[in-house]
């Protein structure tokens, strides 16, 4: 067992960029080239490619972890010494060939073996497990040519997808297992027949007699023999062989793309991950004549080259960009939105708050109206439980969350990102807001971890500092509630005797109605317009 360790290379001079994704796992197959993890710093995006061809036994990374060139990503099991061992037998086996061999002259240039047709079973090689794995694709159909190499099978465990090659040259002559099958290391695949590269054997000499007088006219060595069968090898891409790895199958799979109708620009026609992104790219330009609607029936936004009309300069969106946009989407389309809308007195509140400032400064901290729109969130949480549960089991279940952990929605130059203050029901005010504080830096700094916005079981978003007087958030979905939080102002409101100036706090609740009803959602809001009236009520 050969190991070789993957470093980062030359990532353009940046002291360091963060882990954003791990593209593989341990046990997975993996090519030369082949993106392993990604990186991505204040400037762009990258992936660090592998090195080297074989199978991934350690990863020396975690996602949020800062990388900087020459530190390690992971190791490799290359199997250089397992290739190895056949070809040692292959000179001493050859010897009591070589000397009955009808034409001496012949035998020189082909001393080291002997061609031979014949048919052989190929097994399911060694997986690295004792269990049985899911045969999820047949590349190939019985008289399909293969080159060495050419993938016949993937398999695919809970860990990994991976391909088995053909061990030679030649013809599929039978295929003994079927798409679903639960297979083992050993169980028999499929029968190759054809020219084959081997060290003669003792019963070899007869064959390789009759295949010299075809051969030796076209080439000096008997190994052109196994170079014709490798040109037709690219021509059944069309129809059952498809000549890609498993992380492009994988990611073919993710996207619905049909591996046979993408054109493959690798060595020997490979589909690369670059030829199913331009595969998609194409697709989605095509006209919306072509296809009416998208995937839920919603007719297709056209293309409009803006440049006719004027100036226009165009900029690839951030990956954060991308995913709140696809989140968003996701959200809408799946969640019925009801949003409900009511104003807050919090006279009072800012009263408090105005009278605890040296207290706050001698804290070293701030206190804004977040810490206690938090606090009142989780007492009405407590009390709605509903508002605090998910849909599970196709909708068959609804699980309830005995935490109450919210998120934050904060907008940072790079996007929206929404980190989740753990646990708000046993923290004090003044915990909250030096957490609040804390975690609103690190977004802003871009130094959120993907566990610092897992887990949430509610979001609030402020736009308190922005302006407004209402909005519809979007429901983060799982959760089935947002909470949105416009501007404070200053309103006249009757008190039953006489109109009063009275700061007022617009709210806006979003609620998934699959789940919330306008019961439900009117009891929480107009609980929560009661706790952030009184604020005693909060410590009750």
């Amino acid at each position: 067992m050969a190991k070789q360790q993957v470093t980062v290379p030359d990532i353009g001079g940046a002291e360091g960029a963060e882990v954003i994704e791990l593209l593989v796992a341990v046990g997975d197959a993996v090519e030369v080239d082949q993106g392993l993890c990604v990186l991505e710093s204040d400037k762009a995006s990258m992936e660090i490619p592998s090195s080297a061809a074989g199978v991934i036994v350690e990863i020396l990374v975690a996602e949020g972890q800062e990388l900087a060139e020459g530190a390690p990503v992971a190791v490799i099991d290359t199997g250089a010494e397992a290739e190895a061992e056949p070809a040692e037998p292959a000179p001493a086996d050859t010897q009591p060939d070589a000397a009955p061999t009808a034409e001496p002259a012949a035998v020189p240039a082909a001393a080291p073996a002997a061609t031979e047709v014949a048919s052989e079973v190929v097994p399911v090689p060694d997986i690295g497990t004792d269990d049985a794995v899911e045969l999820i694709e047949i590349a190939v159909s019985v008289g399909d040519d293969v080159s060495e190499g050419d993938s016949l099978v993937v398999l695919e465990s809970d860990k990994a997808s991976m391909e088995v090659p053909a061990p030679f040259a030649g013809e599929v002559v039978e295929i003994r297992v079927n798409e679903g099958d639960q297979v083992k290391q050993g169980d028999e695949l499929v029968v190759l027949k054809g020219a084959q590269v081997v060290a003669a054997p003792a019963s070899a000499p007869a064959p390789a007699q009759e295949e010299a007088p075809a051969e030796s006219p076209a080439a000096p060595a008997p190994v052109a023999a196994a170079v014709p069968p490798a040109t037709p090898a690219v021509a059944p891409a069309a129809g059952g062989s498809v000549y890609a790895g498993p992380a492009v199958r994988k990611l073919a799979r993710e996207f619905g793309v049909p591996l046979g109708e993408v054109t493959g620009t690798g060595p020997r026609g490979r589909v690369l991950k670059e030829d199913l992104h331009s595969f998609v790219q194409q697709r989605l330009k095509a006209p919306a004549a072509a296809s009416t609607s998208g995937g839920a029936g919603i007719p297709d936004i056209p293309e409009v080259d803006f440049g006719q009309f004027g100036e226009v300069e165009t900029t690839a969106r951030s990956k954060m960009d991308k995913v709140t946009a696809s989140n968003m989407q996701r959200s809408w389309l799946n969640v019925p939105h009801v949003t409900q809308y009511d104003d807050a007195d919090i006279t009072d509140l800012e009263a408090f708050r105005a009278s605890m400032k040296a207290e706050a400064e001698r804290r070293g901290t701030k206190l804004t109206p977040m810490p206690f729109i938090l606090k009142a969130c989780a007492v009405a949480l407590r009390d709605n439980p509903k508002f605090c549960s998910s849909l599970a089991d196709g909708g068959e279940s609804l699980v309830y969350k005995k935490y109450m952990h919210i998120g934050m929605a904060v907008d940072t130059p790079a996007g929206l990102v929404v980190p989740v203050i753990r646990d708000v029901d046993k923290k004090s005010i003044w915990e909250l807001s030096e957490e609040v504080l804390a975690m609103a830096a690190k977004a802003r700094d871009r130094k959120l971890r993907p566990v610092d916005m897992q887990g949430g079981c509610f979001t609030v978003s402020s736009l308190g500092g922005i302006g407004g007087t209402g909005f519809t958030p979007i429901v983060n979905a799982p959760e089935v509630g947002i909470l949105g939080v416009s501007r404070a102002d200053m309103k006249p409101v009757w008190n039953g005797s006489e109109f009063a100036p009275r700061k007022m706090l617009p709210l806006s609740l979003s609620y998934d109605h699959r789940v919330i009803n306008g019961g439900d959602g009117g009891r929480f809001m107009s609980q929560l317009v009661s706790l952030l009236g009184d604020i005693r009520q909060i410590i009750m």
